[in-house]
């Protein structure tokens, strides 16, 4: 085996991809190639991390499971006709939010691009190489419940837990019972230790207390949510109907 033959089995060996095709750049590049074996180095190095950054943005965003993983910040439209306000806007694309746990409630009529939103931000979470899970709100209600029943509530939780942005699409779209009360809490008080919440809803915030129900645990879960929470709220008309086509979602 040559010399070449035997540096390329051994970044293979140390799973090294990205240095590998870096190396078969530098070999076919006469200029690259005449570098300072410094310069070589660094570049090697370089085209290795930037690899692996993006394999892990791949990862990231298979698990995220997104509802709309084209969705993407740059491609929001018509901000002031949906009521949002640019400047404000373009602070919580920092997602600054993200980093200290805090929440974001998005809420609005069907068909105004809640959704849609969401998943852009989550995107853009995801491009900061930091974990995003999105959940429909009363299909993982049914998950608890599910835990609950089969012994493997501690294991959801644990998994949900590991997300540094959870989004819950379509909040209050089904009503609660009491262990749907007690799991909500425990989730809302999980994620202020260990990350950030989007909530996606048509319901006003001001009916939230009604819909939870049981008084003391309404209290709990919205001091736990609304004090922590940035807020988009929505207008105008569907863009379904504004576009005649599906393009963004609820």
């Amino acid at each position: 085996m040559s010399n070449e033959q035997s540096v390329f089995a051994n970044l293979q060996a140390l799973r090294l991809p990205g240095m590998s095709d870096a190396l078969q750049k530098v070999l076919v590049t006469p200029d690259m190639a005449a570098m300072p074996l410094l310069d070589v180095l660094a570049f090697l190095t370089c085209e290795e991390l930037q690899f692996k950054s993006q394999k892990k943005r791949e990862r990231l965003f298979k698990a995220a499971k997104l509802k709309q993983g084209n969705a993407c910040i740059e491609n929001i439209d018509h901000l002031a006709k949906r009521g949002i306000d640019k400047g404000y806007f373009a602070s919580l694309t920092t997602c600054e939010w993200v980093t200290r746990n805090q929440f974001l409630i998005i809420t609005g009529p069907t068909g105004v691009g809640k959704s849609w939103i969401a998943c852009a931000f989550a995107n853009e979470v995801i491009k900061r190489s930091e974990s995003v899970l999105y959940k429909r709100f009363d299909l993982l209600m049914e998950e608890l419940d599910m835990a609950h029943r089969d012994g493997s509530l501690p294991k959801l939780r644990n998994q949900l837990a590991k997300f540094k942005l959870l989004i819950l699409d379509d909040w209050a779209m089904a009503p609660l019972n009491a262990r749907n009360r007690q799991d909500l809490l425990e989730l809302i008080e999980e994620r202020i230790e260990s990350g950030a919440l989007i909530i996606t809803t048509q319901l006003p915030v001001s009916e939230w207390h009604s819909y939870i129900g049981e008084p003391t645990v309404a209290d709990a879960i919205m001091d736990r949510i609304i004090h922590r929470a940035h807020k988009l709220e929505l207008h105008g008309e569907s863009m379904r109907k504004a576009y005649g086509i599906y393009r963004e979602d609820k």
